[in-house]
Order: C-alpha cells, then structure tokens, then sequence
C-alpha cells in the first residue's frame, strides 16, 4: 500500500498532525504513529516522539493487544463459512473436555459466553505462557462467571478456547493457520506473533513524575489467540481495507459485514456509552456516525482500529506505554477530521442495469394501516421500504429468487416479503410478515384482516343508522 501525503487537502493534514501531537503530548506517550485510510488506500501517516531526530514510521511494530481478537474471528468465520462448523454450535462438540464446551462459537466470538475475563493469577499479560500450558490452567476452576448468551462480558479465556477451536479443526498451530489464511492472503507482511525489527520498546509512564519503566514482552502461549500479535500502521490499513470491503480470498463482503452487525446484548453502561459488540469487533456510535473496529492493550502498548464505513474513512493509532492517550478517542476522531472537513463524494448515479418488471409494478405507495410507506427499486438491485414521515421501521430487502424478499436489517431483518395476487394476477396487497399493505389506507376491496366497514370514511358529525 502506498503512503501519499497528496489525497488530502493541508488542512486535513494539519489537523490530523494536531490530534496526535496533542495526544502524544497530553499522553505522555514515548511514541505515537498513526495513519489514515480512505477509498482502500493509506492518504495520510504521522508520528510523534519523544526521541530526538527519530520518527517511527508504518512499518515500525507495536504490539497490538486485543486487536489480535479479530484476526481470530476471522479464521472462525473461515471455518464456518467452509462448512466445517455452526455458530449455534457448542464448543464441546469440537472441542470436548474443556470444561466451558456449554457456550456456543458465537457466543465466545461475541463475549457473551459467560466465562471470566482473565485467566487465574498471576496476570497473564506480564508472564510468562509456559505458566498456563494447557486449556484448564487458562479458565481455571470456575470459568462461568454469568449465564451463557444472557450477558456482555468482555473474555479473553473465551478468545483462547476460540483459537483452540482453529487448531483442532485445522490441525495445526494457531500461529501458522494465522499466517497461511489472513496474514499472506491479505499481505501482512510485518504482522507477527513475535516482535521483528524494526520495532518500538514497551515503556510504562509513571503516572507522578516523568520517568519512564521498560515493560517485559512475554510470550502469551494459549492465550496467544486474544492478544499475541505485533503489528504497523501500514498492515493495519490493509486489514481496516479488508474488514470494510472483504476480500475473497479471505472472507466475502458479506461475511465481514456480519462480523460488523451487534452480536451482544448491551447493557447499561454500554448503551449509556452507545457501543456493544459484533463477531470480533467493537461497535459504537459516536459524533452521529457508526464506528466498527477494535482497541488492544498489552503492558507497554496501547492499539486501535477504527471504521466508518458509511464515510470510507479509517484510523489507524498505535503508542508504547501501558496507560496515556485514550487511543478509541483519538481514532475516531481522525476519523471524523477527514469525515467533516472532506465529506466523501458519492458515486454517480446510475440507472438499473436491467429492469425486473414484477418489481417495478410494485414501486410506489403503500399503507399500513394509516401508516404511509413507499417502496423503492435501487440499482444495487435490492428493495427499500420506508415510511413517507421519515420516522418509523425501515429495511432493504434481497430478492429471494422465487418472486418475494428478505428483509436485510432493522425490525424487518429476516423478514418475508411477497406480494398476495388476486385471481386475475393483479396485487391485492403486500405481506410482510402477516402485515398488510394496501394501495390506499384500509383500501376496499382489499383483503385486509378484519374487514373495512362497508360505510367508509367519515367525518366527526356522522351518526350511525339505528339497526
């Protein structure tokens, strides 16, 4: 991926440099390097430092932390889209014995598998794996902490017993599935389970004095799957390019789509905070746009990723100290630098390459009720439904193939709809999931649960007939 300093207007580029120099600074953090992504490419890199005449540039590793987690649900959803297993699945069907096996792939993929969220003492993060050679030295005696599905809470055993479920399913080490499936499809040449030069040192800051502490960097064994990888800015844009736009040597653009889509029930403070939690990704809505990707912290580092999709814009930040700079802030307000001040330019627009004519019949105004909607062919060949007040449930459709449609998102997700002919073919109405929609409000004539009262409409000085 090529780095270009031109694609953005010098504004753009003198506000991103000011957010992290004020991260950096306000952070005290050794270092600091981040990079922007728009339209699938790197438009914008910098770096800050506490080291005089020395810049990390995209290619210098960090560690990356929890990050690590999504390349993880990645080679999950390789296997399930392979046929090889079913999220609804329990883990003990492929991985018997564990003592955990109750919870589900998807409920580990999306943290709500009721287990602990950190293996038992001493802290993983700054010993040594050796200490934790097998499954049940990670979970421990007790690894449920919550019923299973019925909570978010974040769990790093959970994202081992995943990575435990790769290896048995492929036969193999997690690393060297990592690095055959993701890391050489997709050209993550500098990510790595182990540090390779050049790369940064992990500091700890004391939080009273500015001195600084070197952190150790331990090999997690098992745990490797939930935090192992060191990673630059540069591979990590390749990976935002991917998690926005699939890559089918990988995952398709529908599968990493899935991985976007909230998985977790939300609690309070999430909610409170507008974020919850999808297949490996973090989900949040913040400044009015909806952002996916991930944070990661490992004694020394601090990573993040973040996406909009919605606006083609992407960050990138990486530091080397345990605790400084909220790094989520700062991506996503990279983010929305480039969002607001260079707005992405839509795409002309384009007619429907062929016309479906069954559909085309079916465009225009409907009621529910007394509810007004209007159905819209789009030239992505998909169906929207939408209420004409602008506020209410609304979904895009899929066609079917067999002359109905699903519905793609919102209260609508899953749903079935069909058009319901008359006996000379002509559209009696629309059904959506048993409801009705007619041309006209409560249309006569029109089969609509309950009957119309024969009457009609009336105004406020009708009386009605004695019987």
């Amino acid at each position: 991926m090529t780095t270009s300093q031109e694609e953005l207007l010098p504004g753009t580029r003198r506000a991103l440099l000011h957010r992290i120099a004020v991260a950096q600074a306000e952070g005290r953090a050794p270092s600091l390097v981040a990079a922007v992504v728009r339209g699938g490419r790197t438009v914008w890199h910098g770096a800050r430092t506490s080291v005089d005449g020395h810049g990390p540039d995209e290619n210098v590793q960090y560690r990356i932390g929890s990050i690590t987690k999504t390349f993880t649900a990645v080679l999950v959803l390789r296997l399930r889209d392979e046929g090889m297993l079913d999220l609804g699945d329990p883990l003990e069907k492929y991985v018997p014995g564990t003592g955990a096996g109750e919870a589900t792939v998807a409920e580990l993929l999306a943290h709500t598998g009721g287990l602990a969220a950190e293996s038992p003492a001493p802290w993983w993060e700054r010993t040594s794996g050796a200490l934790r050679p097998e499954l049940a030295d990670v979970l421990g005696e007790q690894p449920f902490l919550h019923p299973t599905g019925r909570l978010f809470h974040y769990s790093n055993p959970g994202y081992t017993l995943l990575g435990a479920l790769v290896e048995k399913l492929r036969g193999a080490p997690w690393e060297e599935v990592l690095r055959r499936e993701v890391l050489v499809p997709l050209g993550l040449d500098r990510t790595s389970v182990r540090p390779e030069a050049p790369h940064a040192g992990g500091w700890a800051v004391h939080p009273w004095a500015d001195v600084m502490l070197p952190e150790p960097s331990e090999d997690l064994g098992r745990m490797a799957p939930a935090g192992q990888l060191w990673s630059t800015t540069a591979d990590l844009a390749r990976f935002a390019v991917f998690l926005a736009n699939g890559n089918d040597r990988v995952l398709c653009a529908e599968t990493v789509r899935e991985m976007r889509t909230p998985a977790a029930p939300t609690g309070a403070g999430e909610l409170a905070d507008g974020a919850t939690y999808g297949l490996g990704l973090q989900i949040q809505h913040r400044d009015g746009r909806l952002l996916v990707g991930h944070s990661g912290s490992l004694p020394g580092f601090l990573a993040n990723l973040t996406i909009s999709v919605t606006d083609d814009v992407a960050a990138v930040v990486l530091a080397n100290c345990t605790s400084g700079p909220l790094l989520s802030a700062v991506g996503s307000e990279l983010v929305r630098i480039v969002a607001e001040a260079e707005p992405r330019i839509p795409e002309p627009w384009r007619p429907m390459r062929e016309t479906d004519s069954p559909a085309l019949e079916l465009a225009g105004q409907w009621y529910w009720g007394t509810n007004g909607f209007a159905l819209r062919l789009t030239a992505d060949g998909l169906v929207s439904l939408e209420p004409l007040s602008g506020a209410g449930r609304r979904s895009r459709f899929r066609a079917n193939g067999d002359g109905t449609w699903a519905g793609l998102e919102g209260y609508f997700q899953g749903e079935v709809l069909k058009a319901v002919r008359r006996p000379d073919g002509s559209v009696d109405h629309l059904d959506l999931g048993s409801f009705v929609f007619t041309r006209q409000p409560y249309e006569e004539g029109s089969s609509v649960p309950g009957g119309v009262d024969p009457a009609g409409w009336r105004g406020i000085g009708w009386t009605p007939l004695a019987d």
